[in-house]
């Protein structure tokens, strides 16, 4: 089976993020679905500007490369006031500009969210794949992954302490892997 290598952004640039301790237990887990997984980091990336069009910015420049180079994107999310947190939207802007130049058109991408809420970031995801749509990114679309993360279910360094749920998240995992392969295949 092929390995792929897929670039995780993470939606949140918070030192305590939530959302990163899922993102470290996808990393520890993706070897089990035949995946290499690699953080995109966002933190440093200016605000998108057109003005800057015609110079992107190198912080900005990297970014795009990174997704360019990755075979597919996961991208891991809270959700903010019923949407995605403003610095991921600047990401994807950032990403898919200036126009003719999106990185993300026809690059796999997959969707996964944690909160302490019983809904998960079920809200934010709908956006995100507007969003994802509109930029011409393939989708994993099933199964969905809301995870209601309760206190010491994912360590700080991604140890998921209960059972069922990394079961779970290995089969998204192997879910993404599957959608990847599927993407990436030449049209019959």
């Amino acid at each position: 089976m092929t390995t792929y290598n897929v670039g995780i952004i993470i939606g949140s640039i918070s030192s305590t993020s939530i959302n990163r301790r899922l993102a470290n237990a996808l990393v520890r887990l993706a070897p089990q679905a035949d995946l290499t997984l690699t953080e995109l980091p966002i933190a440093a990336l200016p605000f998108y500007s057109a003005d800057n069009d015609g110079a992107i910015p190198a912080e900005a420049a990297a970014f795009k490369s990174s997704i360019e180079s990755s075979d597919a994107v996961i991208i891991v999310t809270p959700e903010y006031n019923r949407s995605v947190p403003g610095v991921l939207k600047n990401a994807l802007d950032t990403a898919s500009r200036p126009w003719g130049q999106n990185s993300f058109a026809g690059k796999p991408s997959a969707v996964i969210g944690a909160s302490i809420g019983a809904i998960g970031t079920a809200v934010a995801q709908q956006h995100l794949r507007s969003i994802l749509s509109f930029l011409a990114s393939p989708e994993l679309s099933q199964p969905e992954a809301y995870i209601h993360l309760r206190d010491g279910l994912i360590t700080d360094d991604g140890e998921v302490t209960d059972e069922s749920t990394a079961e779970f998240l290995v089969s998204w995992l192997k879910a993404v892997h599957t959608h990847v392969a599927k993407s990436l295949s030449p049209a019959e």
